[in-house]
């Protein structure tokens, strides 16, 4: 992991600790869970969003009171409206990202759940995913959750990572072991 990832990952580790505490003490973890959802879409959706928190331009005080705005109108709970409020006094919104991966982490791993990232060649079906859902659970001894993608390039297969586990079943990956073997034959 490159340093400044590094560091950023670590300033919301500890962002996401204090927020989880927080809301598990208010018996809030739902609220929370939906809110982290709401603020994942919209900085998925949102060029100028991601632009916003990442902004050097901006004053400490703008900042806060667009993040207090959004709150409001996302109908985000208090404990994450304020720890927004912090992050932007603190000039720390630029690791909202990280701070999403963590408590996604840690409220899974408050439910007995762990998730898998899925890459097929085409999109899984509902039964697929069940299945493969299913035979996770029997490997990794929790509930899986699982988040597919499609890309196409793999030919066929599939790269699923649960954890710091990868599996990779993809042709594409055959396809390139195969031409590392005939060029080290000849």
């Amino acid at each position: 992991m490159s340093e400044p990832a590094s560091i950023s990952s670590g300033i919301a580790a500890r962002y996401a600790a204090a927020i989880f505490e927080i809301a598990k003490e208010n018996k809030s973890l739902a609220k929370l869970e939906s809110d982290i959802t709401d603020l994942s879409a919209a900085l998925a959706e949102s060029a100028e969003m991601r632009d916003f928190i990442a902004s050097p331009v901006l004053t400490r005080e703008e900042q806060q009171k667009a993040m207090a705005a959004l709150g409001e109108k996302m109908g985000l709970d208090a404990v994450v409206k304020n720890a927004l409020g912090l992050m932007a006094q603190k000039r720390r919104l630029f690791v909202l990202p990280h701070l999403i991966t963590h408590l996604r982490k840690m409220i899974a791993d408050d439910k007995g759940e762990i998730s898998a990232e899925v890459v097929s060649a085409t999109a899984l079906t509902k039964a697929q995913s069940e299945k493969l859902a299913k035979t996770l659970k029997s490997n990794v001894g929790k509930d899986v959750i699982i988040s597919a993608t499609v890309d196409e390039s793999l030919i066929g297969g599939l790269v699923v990572k649960v954890g710091s586990k990868m599996i990779d079943t993809s042709v594409s990956a055959k396809l390139n072991s195969l031409q590392n073997a005939m060029k080290e034959v000849g």
